[in-house]
């Protein structure tokens, strides 16, 4: 497949958006602007409404491909090159649409103005050193968080004063380069409220127009947690088990056949982590052994799998140590999730031990964050992690 440049920044076409307003107050804050107040028409859809990226992999660089063709979009990356390449080759989609498109990128906050719609995008694991520089680009807007696990809109809030979104995200795609990235698998994005910043479900349904009227999928949802936790719970089990059998996401995760079948773990986990659920007092939305089957299908590497084969800090705090710290705050067992936590965590130890600098703390990941902001959110009101 070839790239194919359609829309250019120095040609911006528009036509007359929709209604995204910030009509109601922000925490703190008085009536809101219009998120967009006027535009003009043209052939690709153009607001004046203004989204940041906030991590380009392969999510962070769909949305910013797809978002460009509707609205001014910004990136914030790490890497000065990446942002170079963006700016200079613009985004190159390929799979079920084939096109490219010219968002603005950018590695120092300063360069980036203040924006309506944030949408993060990095690992979880990231979500404190990337967010903190750009906790006040969304003083007039709203934050959406669309990575994995449970946990990452706390680590947003800590730095963002804001409104902000939940989001679930089955959407994938492969980052073939700094500008070149294909859509693999087009599913929506369920965006909810966060509830203790009592977003407005009007900013929830018009961030989930926008990325519609972009050629992706959206649904807003008055309340996302069941299918985030429905996610979350296929994603926990899924990621644990390739991450300790470094196999990809294959059918041998569905099988219930023989004995030593590693689908009767899967199985079990999944049971664990819907009586979890059910005690945090949340009602799943989809069956995720259901998606485990069918995911089951794609021989599918999930990001833990990269994580460990590159030892990378792991995204496990936000997915299996999630089930196993709501299962302890809400007083229900899940021995499989705490045991594969645990065992995750001692597998994230044994590079330090290997490197030979077990007393650093910060070796676990290459892209030298001091932390995930974790510690001060999902822990609250615990001594420790399980």
């Amino acid at each position: 497949m070839r790239c194919i440049h359609a829309v250019s920044s120095s040609r911006i076409h528009t036509i007359p958006a929709i209604a995204f307003f910030k009509h109601s107050n922000a925490p703190g804050k008085g009536p809101r602007r219009l998120w967009c107040a006027s535009s003009t028409r043209g052939v690709h859809g153009k607001t004046s409404m203004r989204v940041c990226i906030i991590g380009c992999g392969s999510i962070g660089s769909l949305y910013a491909a797809y978002l460009a063709r509707v609205a001014e979009v910004y990136a914030f990356v790490r890497r000065d090159e990446h942002a170079l390449a963006i700016n200079k080759e613009g985004l190159c989609v390929t799979g079920k649409h084939e096109f490219t498109s010219y968002p603005r990128a950018a590695t120092n906050p300063a360069d980036i103005p203040e924006c309506d719609l944030g949408i993060v995008c990095t690992k979880a694991t990231q979500t404190s050193e990337a967010v903190a520089p750009m906790k006040d680009h969304f003083s007039g807007g709203a934050v959406l968080s669309a990575q994995n696990g449970l946990g990452g809109e706390d680590v947003i809030a800590e730095s963002v004063p804001g409104y902000i979104m939940r989001g679930t995200t089955f959407m994938s795609g492969t980052r073939h380069s700094d500008t070149h990235v294909q859509l693999e698998l087009d599913r929506p994005i369920w965006i909810g409220p966060y509830e203790p910043r009592s977003t407005p479900y009007a900013m929830v349904k018009e961030a989930a127009e926008l990325i519609v009227r972009s050629g992706l999928k959206a649904e807003a949802l008055e309340d996302a947690r069941p299918a985030q936790w429905s996610k979350l719970i296929f994603n926990a089990s899924v990621n644990s088990v390739s991450a300790l059998t470094e196999l990809p996401h294959c059918r041998e995760f569905a099988n219930e056949i023989d004995f030593s079948d590693l689908g009767f773990l899967l199985h079990d986990l999944i049971e664990e982590g819907k009586r979890v659920a059910a005690g945090a007092g949340v009602q799943l939305r989809d069956d995720p052994w259901e998606m485990n089957k069918v995911g089951a299908q794609t021989d599918h590497p999930p990001s833990m799998l990269y994580d460990v084969r590159h030892r990378l800090r792991t995204e496990v705090d936000f997915l299996g140590g999630a089930i196993a710290r709501e299962a302890r705050r809400h007083g229900i067992e899940a021995p499989l999730h705490t045991a594969l936590y645990r065992l995750i965590k001692g597998k994230e130890l044994s590079w330090q031990w290997r490197s030979g600098s077990h007393g650093d703390q910060q070796v676990l990941s290459k892209f030298g964050e001091k932390g995930t902001g974790i510690q001060n959110v999902r822990y609250r009101g615990e001594q420790s992690s399980p």
